[in-house]
């Protein structure tokens, strides 16, 4: 009797929050398992959170991207060069999100129209900008897109210990970022 009320729990705990469309509650797809697929299935909590995550990877990717076309002033090259490895990590960060939400059957929504909608980050201005202003926007942007999983972390990481860890390590890599970039406005602590 306790197996068959625990086998019915962890059922309806896999289906919660899903419609009869194959969406959640928070508008991210759900996908139909197959035969051989018996793993964990996202909640429909799990898959918002990781969705808020991809999309701001995303929008950090285009928007350094923007960054590294129209930056001009002092240390242009290494900045420009920086630049470029932020955005690679935040393509294959984004990536990593969204091939694990599909491992726990839910569908990531990349769409430029979904990403401008949701994301948590400001808008990067348009036209040419001075090195130093550049360094300060794309701190503020790499610290915004840390807010965002330290915001959903805990949940995440009741939820799934395992899509925690992915968390920690691109949180690692942002903050690592947001100290070398912002290092070149500071000046030395005075004692």
């Amino acid at each position: 009797m306790a197996t068959a009320t625990a086998t019915k729990s962890t059922t309806r705990s896999k289906t919660a929050g899903r419609s009869a469309s194959g969406t959640t509650a928070a508008g991210v797809a759900s996908t139909r398992r197959e035969h051989a697929e018996h793993g964990f299935v996202a909640s429909a909590e799990l898959a918002a959170n990781l969705q808020r995550v991809h999309v701001d990877l995303i929008e950090l990717h285009l928007q350094g991207k923007q960054a590294h076309w129209n930056v001009v002033g002092k240390n242009f090259r290494d900045l420009h060069l920086q630049l470029d490895e932020i955005v690679e990590s935040a393509r294959e960060f984004s990536d990593v999100v969204a091939e694990r939400l599909r491992a726990l059957h839910a569908a990531p929504d990349g769409r430029s129209a979904t990403v401008a909608k949701s994301t948590s980050l400001p808008e990067y201005p348009n036209g040419e900008v001075d090195t130093a202003k550049t360094v300060d926007l794309i701190v503020e942007r790499l610290e915004a897109t840390v807010a965002t999983m330290r915001d959903v972390h805990d949940d995440v990481d009741e939820e799934d210990p395992t899509t925690a860890d992915i968390l920690h390590e691109i949180i690692a890599t942002l903050e690592q970022y947001a100290w070398m970039v912002g290092a070149e406005n500071r000046t030395p602590a005075t004692r």
